[in-house]
C-alpha cells in the first residue's frame, strides 16, 4: 500500500515556503542595518568648511548657484543644528557664523539622527551622540563619525552642494 503526496506533484512544500520567505525578510533586515552608505562617492563626503561670507576652499563665487537650498542661516540655532530627513543631512552651527553638514545617518545601525542640542547630535534608536562641530563619535554604541557633507553658505543661505 503506497500513500498518496498530501499536495501536488511540482509544487513547492509548506516547509520551502516557510523558509524562503524566512530568508529573504533575514536578507533585507541585513541589508538595512548596514554601517556605511556606499552609493555616495569620496568627493561627496568632504566638508566645505564655509562660513556666512561665502566660505573657504574656493567655492564662494559659485555659492550662490546650484545646489538644494536647504535653509537660512538664522534657521539653524548657534550651538544647535536642524535635520533634513529628505535629503539626508544634519546642518549645525557650532559658532557663531559657522556651519557644518553631516549625513544624518546614524553609523550604527542607520537610524536618522533626530536631536541637536549644546553641541551633540543624537540618535534615538540607541542613544549614540555625534559631536556637532566635527561629527566624532562622543557616545556609543557607534563607533565610526557621521561623514561629512558638502554645503556652500552665501547670501543667508545654506545649500547643499
Amino acid at each position: 500500500m503506497t500513500s498518496e503526496p498530501l499536495q501536488p506533484q511540482g509544487a513547492p512544500g509548506r516547509r520551502t515556503v516557510v523558509a524562503a520567505v524566512g530568508a529573504a525578510g533575514l536578507a533585507v533586515a541585513l541589508t538595512a542595518c548596514g554601517s556605511e552608505d556606499t552609493s555616495s562617492s569620496g568627493s561627496s563626503t568632504t566638508q566645505n568648511g564655509s562660513n556666512e561670507s561665502g566660505g573657504s576652499g574656493g567655492d564662494g563665487a559659485a555659492a550662490g548657484s546650484g545646489g538644494t537650498v536647504l535653509a537660512k542661516t538664522s534657521d539653524i540655532p548657534e550651538g544647535g543644528g536642524k535635520v533634513f530627513g529628505s535629503e539626508g543631512v544634519v546642518v549645525t552651527q557650532p559658532t557663531e557664523g559657522e556651519f557644518k553638514a553631516f549625513s544624518s545617518k546614524c553609523t550604527h545601525r542607520g537610524c536618522a539622527v533626530n536631536r541637536i542640542a549644546d553641541g551633540v547630535i543624537s540618535c534615538p534608536c540607541h542613544n549614540s551622540e555625534f559631536s556637532a562641530t566635527d561629527g566624532s563619535v562622543r557616545k556609543g554604541p557607534a563607533v565610526q563619525p557621521l561623514p561629512a557633507k558638502n554645503i556652500s553658505v552665501a547670501d543667508g543661505e545654506i545649500r547643499l552642494a
